[in-house]
């Protein structure tokens, strides 16, 4: 099997220099397939066509995004996802972007239920999948959004809420801050933005985001610094 030289983090605040346009992968739950929004097709769609503009970078991005994905089953589908993305014979994605975990923090069938992932088991298992995909190209990583906890609970079944939210992307953050991959806490930016703010942009489920949701999503991730530099535009256009 191939492998790849760890990559470190440091080459992501500079703006990439490449003349072609970069092959980059989205790789997480809902939140990267965008479930909630079918005027616009969630952040990751927006990005994507974004990118697509004439005078953009002009980037390649994959949405492979799956719905109720945990971190488990996100790292059993890395590596063919990536292998399989690369376009052109002998090339592999330039980016891993990740967005999981709010699955993984669920309780079941109660509110005082077991986590649908035991912390101790995330703890390993977010490590394993964050040194999995460093060794394949440099990794951004996207938190989760705060649920809406009145909603509770989601299909009957899963019980959301704020507490294991903050315990499992702390777990995530702390991860990828030791491996100096860029974590977006998109949780405590949209903590701080108040109830009111926050309750316009979920749907129904209170767990999913809206249109408007996935637009302020958009928005914060196209404004942080790690990846803005990804936005650069191709030299060959000529902004207008």
């Amino acid at each position: 099997m191939q492998t790849f030289p760890t990559h470190s983090s440091m080459q992501l605040s500079v703006a990439p220099t490449q003349c072609q346009p970069l092959k980059i992968i989205a790789l997480g739950d809902s939140l990267i397939y965008g479930f909630g929004d079918p005027e616009k097709g969630g952040w990751v769609e927006q990005l994507r066509r974004w990118w697509m503009l004439l005078g953009s970078s002009g980037h390649v991005l994959y949405n492979l995004g799956v719905r109720g994905d945990r971190t488990q089953q996100v790292a059993q589908r890395l590596e063919v996802e990536f292998r399989h993305r690369g376009e052109l014979r002998n090339r592999v994605p330039d980016l891993i972007i990740l967005s999981v975990g709010v699955n993984d923090s669920a309780r079941l069938a109660r509110p005082n239920g077991r986590n649908h992932t035991d912390f101790a088991v995330f703890e390993s298992e977010i490590a394993a999948l964050l040194d999995q995909a460093q060794q394949l190209c440099p990794v951004l990583f996207v938190g989760m959004v705060p649920v809406d906890e009145a909603k509770m609970p989601f299909v009957d079944c899963f019980y959301f809420n704020h507490a294991d939210q903050y315990r499992y992307k702390e777990a995530t953050r702390i991860a990828c801050n030791q491996r100096q991959i860029p974590y977006l806490d998109i949780f405590d930016q949209w903590m701080a933005r108040g109830e009111a703010w926050r309750n316009k942009r979920f749907t129904e489920d209170g767990l999913h985001p809206n249109t408007l949701g996935y637009q302020s999503l958009l928005e914060d991730v196209i404004h942080w610094e790690p990846l803005a530099a990804y936005h650069t535009p191709r030299p060959d256009y000529q902004l207008v």
